[in-house]
């Protein structure tokens, strides 16, 4: 029996990544072949950026620095990198790997799926956020995802911006208390509406907020006042779930909730919306409703094509074409004007507006030590909600300019 057959779930072990055994065949054999030619300490520099954005995308959050710097730490590398829940625009330099090629190629196909895939679920869920309005997004994609990964996505749709997640685990990892309302199943399986939500009030414990489901099987507007009567005064929230398939004008059912709510003395109730949310229904129903439950669109997000890419080999610029060989630096004034240079090259002022700028890619691995570990999860999420509220006061996001 395999080693595959044995186990109950599918995936690779810590153990199996840090040794390079998930990675694309390729490079197990140019690790071959460059060995036989004594080629073993060819010392490179391989940068990783995205060359072109999904469309309609104008930026992107890098999120996934910090599982880089554990699975290269200890190799005799140079890991230079925008700082987790940084900004990014397309072309640009976001990371930039320095050593022997042999220490490191192996891990490239890790690297980018890690940077790759929670790069593009922090860029969703800050675009979602972005359009919210400020009102609390909720994340709660994880049926759309294996289970064994489901912390990963947590993580990186919380450091986008997310306000929290619904999985005990993911939440128990960021040091965070899960968020969610009641199931359908629940109201089932007990039968009816109000049973179901007076149950939940009765036993649930005080820091949850009472927000009752309501579109199980009447209209939104009409389960939405059953429960303000049922719960009375201890009512915090409803939450309209209604599928795709039955949902027709959201904007107009989520105003007729709203109003129907407030002639009968229930104007402190609070409306959030979800199933299949994305950012269109978000920009949408933004002055409407109090709060979302977003899934699938932050779990599932267009993919945000981070490649890596050799650009020095011992010292001298070379890359494939199509790309710009040698190593460079990104500087950024507060206006979001960013300037790629050569590694050597200095900025002090942005060449636009004469603002003083500041260097992106800074070091966090030395020689194998890690020299900076990066701030908890609470202080990344922070950041990229603060670029992203610096973004709504930039007219027009201007692509980088490359200076040589």
């Amino acid at each position: 029996m395999s080693d595959g057959e044995k186990r109950l779930f599918f995936y690779a072990k810590e153990e199996e990544v840090l040794s390079g055994s998930v990675t694309d065949v390729y490079f197990q054999r140019a690790r071959q072949v460059l060995r036989s030619l004594n080629l073993s300490e060819r010392h490179v520099a391989a940068e990783v950026h995205a060359y072109s954005l999904p469309q309609g995308y104008s930026w992107g959050v890098l999120v996934g620095v910090k599982e880089v710097v554990n699975l290269l730490k200890g190799l005799p590398v140079n890991v230079y990198s925008m700082e987790e829940g940084e900004l990014f625009f397309a072309k640009e330099p976001v990371m930039c790997i320095e050593g022997n090629y042999l220490d490191f190629g192996i891990y490239e196909t890790a690297v980018l799926g890690i940077l790759r895939h929670e790069s593009s679920v922090g860029t969703k869920s800050a675009r979602i956020k972005f359009h919210s309005m400020d009102k609390p997004v909720i994340f709660f994609g994880m049926r759309c995802v294996h289970p064994i990964i489901s912390p990963v996505i947590d993580r990186a749709a919380y450091i986008g911006g997310c306000d929290a997640v619904s999985n005990v685990l993911g939440a128990e990892l960021l040091g965070e208390r899960p968020v969610g309302t009641m199931p359908h199943a629940f109201i089932i399986v007990i039968g009816d509406q109000r049973e179901a939500w007076t149950a939940f009030d009765k036993f649930m414990p005080e820091y949850v907020p009472r927000i009752a489901l309501c579109d199980t099987w009447y209209d939104e507007r009409i389960e939405s006042l059953m429960a303000a009567e049922a719960l009375e005064g201890r009512l915090y929230g409803v939450r309209l779930d209604t599928p795709g398939s039955r949902r027709g004008n959201m904007r107009m059912i989520t105003q007729e909730v709203r109003w129907s709510l407030n002639i009968n003395g229930y104007s402190h109730v609070k409306i959030y919306v979800s199933g299949g949310i994305d950012e269109e229904d978000v920009k949408e129903l933004g002055d409407v409703a109090d709060g979302f439950g977003v899934g699938t669109s932050i779990a599932f997000p267009p993919s945000i094509d981070l490649a890596m890419d050799i650009v020095e080999v011992e010292g001298k610029p070379i890359s494939k074409r199509g790309k710009l060989p040698g190593r460079k630096q990104v500087y950024r004034c507060r206006s979001f004007h960013d300037t790629v240079t050569p590694w050597e090259r200095r900025v002090e002022r942005c060449v636009r507006c004469g603002e003083r700028v500041e260097p992106l890619l800074r070091p966090l691995i030395v020689n194998g030590e890690v020299v900076d570990e990066g701030p908890e999860e609470k202080v990344l999420r922070s950041r990229v909600l603060e670029r992203v509220s610096l973004l709504k006061r930039v007219p027009q996001v201007e692509p980088p300019l490359f200076i040589s």
